[in-house]
């Protein structure tokens, strides 16, 4: 059984070598320039990080315009969806970066240029997992089932956490990558600018720079596996699952400043992703049991966006809630 119409083992996409060639070409300029906008370390401005975050917001949007004009709605409403999906959950990526920063103790004018090498890892891993998701996925229907079970594993894990209040704890001194770093060579004990390794007493050394961007590098594997499979849950075309990834990616350096104080009160942005992963990982396993049982119903990818749009509103809405309520408690106290 193929998991799609045509031939199997390849799998349909809009996305031509033309299309792809240009795509790459465009990610390649906008990472070039995010190098060039962090090339002198600086702290970023409100200002700045909101017309940035403007700006890598548009071009999903404009993207998502193009693509519903050129090649109709389906495909349009594929990309959208997935955005939100991989937009959610980089937030949970900017999280993780936001504790990784504090625990390796960045200066903040370093902070855009650890996030850009954590940005420019996430989008070669992802590039690396789509490619291995799509040759899984054109084996066959089984892969439904398996990128399912790992979504309703990690969903599981998730809302466990969540209703456990599981505090995110950083020890970089039990970190695999970081110990053998150490191991490998010296590092110093000050930063040295963006500069991951310096000459230091007559031999080459590497800085807590170059350890940061290792765990940066590892904390990217860790959601490439859950991203690609949540991705292929909504469209299976292999080009839209990239560019949902380096779109929702692109943004995250400027996200990151306009929400570093913000981040701290989404107290219930665990829940809401707990719940989108089990109800993508449902979507796909019923995506496989449709192939086998005709009767069993898909759910439309159109309901799976509102679906997502309205958890995620859910527990914005319940967090403000929740704060409010705690500001409260604290004022009667005093």
């Amino acid at each position: 059984m193929c998991p799609r119409k045509g031939s199997c083992g390849v799998l349909e996409s809009i996305g031509s070598p033309l299309l792809w060639a240009v795509t790459i070409t465009v990610l390649l300029v906008l990472l070039a320039l995010d190098f060039a906008v962090t090339r002198r370390p600086h702290e970023v401005p409100m200002r700045e990080a909101v017309a940035w975050s403007v700006f890598y917001l548009a071009l999903p949007v404009i993207f998502g315009v193009l693509l519903w004009w050129g090649y109709g709605g389906a495909p349009a409403v594929e990309f959208f969806t997935g955005y939100v999906v991989e937009k959610s959950l980089s937030v949970d990526n900017l999280f993780v970066f936001m504790l990784l920063l504090s625990a390796f103790a960045v200066p903040s004018a370093l902070a855009q240029r650890v996030l850009l090498y954590g940005i420019i890892g996430a989008l070669v891993l992802r590039a690396i997992f789509i490619a291995a998701g799509a040759a899984v996925i054109a084996s066959g229907a089984w892969a439904f089932l398996l990128f399912g079970g790992v979504l309703l594993v990690t969903a599981v894990k998730v809302m466990r956490d969540a209703v456990r209040g599981t505090e995110h704890h950083i020890d970089i001194d039990n970190m695999r990558s970081v110990r053998l770093m150490r191991r490998l060579m010296p590092v110093t004990r000050e930063y040295h600018g963006s500069r991951l390794t310096v000459r230091e007493a007559g031999r080459r050394a590497l800085t807590p720079m170059a350890l940061v961007v290792a765990a940066v590098f590892m904390t990217d594997v860790v959601f490439a596996v859950d991203s690609v499979p949540a991705v292929y849950g909504v469209t299976e075309d292999p080009y839209l699952v990239f560019v949902t990834n380096a779109f929702a990616l692109l943004g995250l350096r400027a996200l990151y400043f306009v929400l570093r104080n913000a981040l701290a009160s989404l107290r219930h942005l665990n829940h809401g992703l707990g719940l989108i992963l089990a109800f993508i990982g449902v979507k796909l396993v019923l995506h496989w049991a449709h192939g086998v049982w005709t009767w069993v119903p898909e759910v439309p990818t159109l309901a799976s966006l509102g679906v997502i749009l309205a958890t995620l509103a859910t527990v914005t809405l319940t967090s403000v809630a929740a704060n409010r309520r705690d500001r409260r408690a604290a004022l009667s106290h005093h």
